[in-house]
């Protein structure tokens, strides 16, 4: 069967489709390669994939209806979609919001139609994010926890999702799994990530700008870890006891959360370079710190990460390097 992956230019649905077709599965990756930030690294990202002899490309907007239908008929037979386009980005929403209500409001809502009108679908396993958690102050953050306070409107739409998908799985029957991803980091990462500008900067010997003077903590989680989060909700899609709806969200995270300092600390050592901190205020939409918890996924999805942020820093040194010459 194949397997329909959105977003597949991007950092994780990249990851996502190379593992799937690792372990056999024939993939048939979606993406509009918008320019929300460096389309050249999207486009090597889909070099890596191309020519894979179960890969395919469909260069379309998940919110095109019309492409969406083509593109579900290209997968056919198809039983499973990992949906994981999206607009990203806490800051850019304050200057672009109606990229992300376009994208992860009524995008999302496309993939739901497409799954309620095809032939078969098993289940749709899609990217929520930490963000969701928004004010909450109490640690770690729980997947019972509340998820009506959002800081930002990316934040906002990606808790919209999540009450769409629980109300198309409770009207439809549709099995869907929601992921609430934390700070994801890794080779091929996104250039918008701290990791991505704090390495960039350091090795062009440029100050970095270091937000709420590095009174900030994160869970960090290497890219290998969240693949295999992310198989593993595919292969466990939720039940329908004819009761509940047949929805499921999860935390994938390291369970762990670092200071943003030591981040610095950690490129520092393995560039070989010293930073120039430029310490600022915290930006609007921010949070000071985000730490899951992973009960839910590990007991139903035997989820463990096993990477550190000292082994995962790096490794991103070493690709961003190696991609750019460096």
């Amino acid at each position: 069967m194949t397997v329909l992956v959105t977003g597949v230019a991007g950092f994780i649905g990249f990851h996502v489709a190379a593992a799937l077709l690792a372990r056999g599965e024939s993939v048939v990756g979606v993406d509009n390669v918008n320019e929300y930030y460096d389309v050249a690294l999207k486009e090597a990202r889909l070099a890596q994939l191309d020519g894979a002899k179960k890969f395919s490309f469909v260069r379309a907007d998940i919110c095109d209806r019309d492409a969406m239908d083509a593109a579900m008929a290209a997968a056919a037979p198809m039983r499973r979609i990992v949906h994981l386009a999206a607009q990203a980005g806490v800051r850019y929403s304050l200057d672009h919001p109606f990229a992300y209500t376009e994208s992860n409001v009524t995008g999302h809502l496309s993939m739901l139609e497409a799954c309620r009108h095809a032939d078969g679908i098993e289940h749709m396993v899609y990217a929520s994010s930490s963000s969701v958690y928004g004010g909450n102050t109490k640690l770690p953050f729980s997947v019972d926890d509340r998820t009506d306070r959002p800081l930002s409107l990316y934040a906002a739409t990606k808790s919209a999702a999540e009450q769409m998908s629980r109300s198309y799985a409770h009207l439809y029957r549709l099995p869907l799994t929601g992921l609430r991803f934390f700070t994801v980091y890794g080779p091929w990462g996104r250039p918008d990530m701290a990791l991505f500008i704090f390495t960039k900067a350091i090795l062009e010997g440029r100050p970095i700008r270091v937000f709420n003077r590095g009174d900030m903590g994160r869970d960090f989680t290497y890219i290998d870890d969240i693949v295999k989060g992310t198989l593993a909700a595919l292969d466990h899609p939720p039940a329908d006891d004819g009761v509940e709806p047949p929805h499921r969200v999860f935390n994938l995270g390291n369970h762990h959360t670092e200071p943003l300092l030591r981040l610095v600390e950690l490129i520092e050592k393995a560039t070989g370079r010293k930073a120039e901190r430029v310490l600022e205020p915290m930006q609007p939409g921010d949070v000071r710190e985000t730490y899951a918890d992973i009960e839910a996924s590990a007991r139903d999805l035997g989820f463990a990460p096993s990477v550190t942020l000292a082994e995962g820093v790096p490794q991103f040194v070493e690709w961003y390097r190696s991609h750019y010459g460096v």
